[in-house]
């Protein structure tokens, strides 16, 4: 049973590819409007689960529900429009700034206008000059605040954020804390955030998922992370688990 307090809920969620268990039983909740970190190992299974988020993948069995509605009931195009991601790589197009920017909006027949598009710069602390400039003249940093301006341009109530800041230096990746801290105070934004960063997960997640080997491992305030209970997780956060 979900709650209005809950942006995504999971109910005994499966995905098996050929004979392969990639998640296993996967019950738990994203509380709505706030920054949850979700941390484990390298094929934990925790990209996999963004995808069946947005509709991407479809799960194997069980349920998810977005918003209190099951994921199957909303049109994909609807479901994108709630559920923004964000990559690692802040893949762009060819072109200018702007280009990239009205993407989401190109593909539906659509166009961005000058003043939303002025905003969206001012949003992620880019000059409005900036959408004017060819992409690839963009630093790593700006290039990753453009994507995250392009997830907004659809104003989604729930922004998948994927190892967002694992390439960036330590400045950049601060200007980014800062901005996604910043989106989900004034927008009231739930954020889910996957970062191998476990001192990062500590200081901007409300709460952690800890994900291990497909399975949902521990969960709670981003605190468990300096105390858990699970002796996996102990292991993990010790550095003993890769």
């Amino acid at each position: 049973m979900t709650t209005n307090l809950e942006a995504i809920r999971f109910e005994q969620v499966h995905y098996t590819v050929d004979s392969l268990h990639i998640l296993k039983n996967i019950t738990g909740s994203f509380p709505k409007g706030e920054i949850t970190t979700l941390v484990g190992p390298s094929g934990a299974g925790k990209t996999t689960l963004f995808r069946l988020c947005n509709g991407l993948k479809s799960p194997s069995s069980g349920e998810i529900y977005i918003h209190g509605k099951t994921i199957n009931s909303y049109d994909p195009a609807e479901l994108r429009q709630n559920v923004g991601i964000a990559l690692q790589n802040a893949t762009m197009i060819n072109g200018s700034v702007r280009k990239n920017l009205e993407l989401p909006l190109t593909l539906q027949g659509k166009a961005l206008p000058q003043k939303d598009a002025e905003e969206l710069m001012h949003v992620v602390g880019l000059d409005k000059d900036f959408l004017k400039r060819n992409s690839k003249d963009l630093s790593g940093g700006q290039r990753q605040k453009l994507s995250i301006a392009r997830t907004l341009v659809n104003r989604p109530k729930i922004l998948l954020l994927d190892e967002i800041t694992s390439s960036l230096d330590r400045v950049s990746q601060q200007d980014i804390e800062k901005l996604i801290g910043q989106i989900n105070q004034e927008y009231g934004t739930t954020i889910i955030w996957i970062t191998h960063n476990l001192e990062q997960a500590l200081t901007i997640g409300k709460y952690t998922w800890v994900m291990m080997n497909g399975e949902l491992i521990e969960t709670g305030t981003s605190d468990l992370l300096r105390n858990p209970e699970n002796d996996k997780v102990k292991r993990f956060v010790k550095g003993e688990v890769e």
